[in-house]
């Protein structure tokens, strides 16, 4: 017999790791490719008024923004001064209730939404605190048309009203 034994090298291989640098830079790709930065590019001046009650919104992949406001200073020689509404990135000029632009916008966004989630499906309206509430009593007719009845008003959070808690 032997005074020294040999030890037994039969435990675990290695993983080979060269193909993990490849895998990491192709998930990076991927998710460059696929993140969206910003839906939309606002073509009106939108200041949110001020609320003493504030509530955030759960789920925002439901929530769909229709803007009032006045054009920024880009497109003012396009459309004048007078208060427009955009949906996404699509201004409406219309003169009188714009029924059918809204019409096909809230069919469209429901659209993209799943099944499931239609009857959840929210309108936000960001309005600029400066607009006449004809407008604003304008678009919720046309939601009313769309029957679009969850509807969420865009606000700041008032902090000097605030009570301490």
């Amino acid at each position: 017999m032997s005074k020294f034994k040999k030890k037994d090298t039969k435990g675990l291989q290695a993983i080979n790791t060269a193909s993990l640098p490849d895998i990491v830079f192709m998930l990076l790709f991927f998710f460059m490719v696929t993140t969206v930065m910003r839906e939309t590019t606002l073509q009106v001046q939108v200041q949110v008024p001020n609320a003493s009650e504030v509530k955030k919104i759960e789920k925002k992949s439901l929530v769909s923004y229709i803007y009032v406001g006045r054009p920024v200073s880009g497109i003012v020689e396009l459309y004048g001064t007078e208060p427009m509404i955009q949906l996404n990135d699509k201004i409406i000029n219309d003169e009188g209730v714009p029924v059918e632009p809204i019409k096909d916008f809230v069919l469209f966004e429901r659209e993209k939404l799943p099944e499931e989630d239609r009857n959840f499906m929210t309108i936000s309206l960001r309005i600029d605190k400066n607009i006449n509430m004809g407008k604003v009593t304008d678009v919720k007719q046309a939601l009313r048309y769309a029957n679009a009845l969850k509807i969420n008003y865009s606000a700041k959070r008032d902090y000097e009203n605030q009570p301490v808690r």
